[in-house]
């Protein structure tokens, strides 16, 4: 491959960097300025997804400083675990709650993850060759439980064909497991039950780019209007 193709991807990248400059520097410099000489002070937290087509701050068209965000494979929360290893996503929730001291936390899920369709490859009794990404996802494992036919880690074939026709319910599922696993924080719990914390599952549809949510202390997911 000629060595202008393959430098055209970073070509674009600092193009857009360009971009950024002149709109926020140039164009706007005191939003800019006041970030940098007052912090940063993001009224919510956004865990979401690491895959490219979903970017939180492009869905949302959020400002610079609007978003604390942290991004992983099937966006995914861990349960509360100080056990001294690496935590990158449990060490930005506790940075944002404790030290930015945001309103909301959003765990933003999609459609067509492929995180979750390796968790469901995985309940399902398929074999993975990966080191990471399998230990990762099966933290949400307990959220196909209610959609196997058989107990435990059993899954039938129809199980996997059943559940690969109709993702969605595993990927919304899949995100109230994470919400759950935030209240096992104790410095989240302390301000969800204070009044000063709120928590939001939301998922997003690709193919129609309807945005489903749960509401107050529902988990169940409807059509945003």
């Amino acid at each position: 491959m000629p060595d202008s193709q393959q430098s055209q991807p970073i070509r674009q990248l600092l193009a857009g960097i360009k971009g950024f400059r002149a709109r926020y520097y140039e164009r706007r410099p005191d939003s800019m300025r006041q970030l940098v000489t007052e912090g940063q002070h993001p009224e919510i937290l956004m865990i979401g997804c690491s895959d490219s087509r979903v970017d939180p701050a492009l869905l949302t068209q959020a400002e610079p400083g609007e978003l604390f965000v942290v991004r992983n494979v099937a966006n995914l929360v861990p349960p509360y675990q100080p056990d001294g290893s690496y935590h990158g996503t449990s060490a930005a929730i506790e940075y944002a709650v404790r030290s930015l001291g945001v309103s909301h936390v959003i765990v933003l899920g999609h459609a067509q993850c492929g995180g979750i369709q390796g968790l469901i490859r995985l309940r399902t009794g398929q074999t993975t060759d990966d080191d990471f990404v399998s230990p990762w996802v099966s933290i949400a494992g307990s959220a196909l439980d209610p959609y196997l036919g058989g107990t435990g880690n059993e899954a039938s074939k129809a199980d996997a064909e059943r559940l690969q026709q109709n993702p969605g319910v595993i990927e919304r599922a899949a995100i109230r497991t994470s919400v759950d696993n935030l209240m096992t924080f104790p410095f989240v719990r302390e301000r969800v039950e204070a009044g000063t914390l709120s928590l939001h599952g939301w998922w997003f549809d690709l193919e129609s780019g309807e945005l489903w949510a749960t509401e107050g202390k529902s988990r169940v997911f409807l059509p945003v209007e």
